[in-house]
């Protein structure tokens, strides 16, 4: 592991890491946005006292140095890192499509959505290199260091393979929204760096968010890659994504809120009291409503019922909490064990579904040609 002294040499290090993923710098900065930059972003604050938990009504802590007990910096530490790991790592499992992409919006929405995701890395990065010390750096030089192809990434997510561009845009409409409800919980932290962090990350995640969204709704009135095989693609990723949102009962979560580090979704639009117990599952079910009602509406573009796209029951393929390791269909029926590997692997992309993708793939007219202002900026 590389020891760095500063922020600037963690810069170095970056642009290291994005050499050694396979990103040059010269070619893949050239293709960025002209008024993008990599660099530290922060928003106004939208209260200065601690909404929530146990601090609640005191001053916002400016610096670790205001926190007042180690438990709850080692806890934001953690919050931190795991939060910048997503980032670094979407950019690894996206970087192989800049080879192939299907028009120039596509491939200027990708870079737009690798290089605003370094930017967060790089903004948690910054935060650990400012604020926590030499375990802070230790910590912003390993979040270049783990690679998702290796598995090495903190949550499963971002240990899958983005194959094609089906995932890409099936990824960012729902690992990408996931993201947007982890950034609006953090945004009321009582940590005032971090939550000012977040206003600039949700308004460039909501663009990744319009990506997926309306790139699998240009691929559904394409009408070119059967509903069938975008089912199994959705069957791969939302389990993903309802696994990001943490354990059932989770205690970790349970301690975020009491000390004041990370806020419920809609935190400043309820008045009831929080369910502390249960955080997680909150967040998951208005997750698991918001992605449904987006499912809807893809289906209005699919004229036959029969062939329309659905979300994946809660208890399907998951890898923690209440459903880890249990056998459930996509529709939430529980099947025999010695059926299940069978089952599942008839329910999530096929070899098969690849082949048949890399020959649609092959002419452009599997996604309907959007033109947008932005490609000439």
């Amino acid at each position: 592991m590389r020891r760095l002294m500063n922020f600037d040499e963690w810069i170095d290090y970056f642009h290291f890491w994005q050499e050694s993923i396979g990103l040059p710098m010269k070619d893949f900065n050239a293709r960025i946005p002209k008024n993008f930059a990599f660099d530290a972003k922060f928003s106004a604050s939208e209260a200065d006292a601690i909404e929530f938990g146990h601090y609640k009504g005191n001053t916002k802590w400016k610096t670790i140095m205001h926190i007042p007990d180690q438990r709850i910096r080692d806890a934001l530490l953690n919050l931190i890192v795991f939060q910048g790991d997503t980032e670094f790592a979407s950019v690894e499992q996206q970087k192989k499509l800049l080879q192939n992409s299907p028009s120039d919006y596509d491939l200027f929405a990708l870079v737009r959505v690798m290089s605003e995701e370094m930017r967060h890395g790089w903004q948690m990065s910054y935060l650990l290199c400012q604020h926590f010390g030499d375990e802070g750096r230790r910590e912003a030089a390993k979040l270049l260091e783990r690679r998702a192809e290796e598995g090495q990434r903190l949550l499963g997510s971002f240990n899958e393979i983005v194959e094609n561009w089906l995932d890409f845009y099936t990824y960012t409409q729902f690992i990408d929204r996931d993201g947007k409800f982890q950034l609006k919980m953090l945004s009321t932290s009582a940590f005032l760096p971090l939550a000012n962090s977040m206003g600039p990350m949700l308004k460039e995640e909501s663009f990744h968010l319009g990506t997926g969204n309306n790139g699998l709704l240009r691929i559904v009135k394409a009408g070119r890659i059967p509903p069938e095989i975008m089912q199994r693609y959705f069957n791969k990723w939302v389990p993903t994504a309802f696994d990001l949102f943490g354990t059932d009962n989770s205690s970790s979560a349970h301690w975020a809120y009491v000390w004041g580090l990370k806020g419920r979704f809609n935190e400043r639009e309820t008045q009831d009291p929080a369910d502390v117990a249960h955080l997680n599952e909150a967040s998951r079910e208005l997750y698991r409503q918001e992605i449904t009602r987006l499912v809807v509406r893809l289906n209005m573009a699919i004229p036959d019922h029969d062939r329309h796209l659905m979300v994946p029951d809660i208890k399907f393929n998951r890898k923690i909490g209440l459903y880890k390791g249990q056998c459930f269909t996509v529709d939430g029926d529980e099947i025999d064990s010695s059926k299940y590997p069978a089952y599942l692997a008839s329910v999530v992309p096929t070899a098969e579904d690849r082949e048949l993708l890399r020959n649609i793939f092959k002419d452009n007219d599997w996604i309907e040609a959007k033109k947008s202002d932005d490609e000439s900026n």
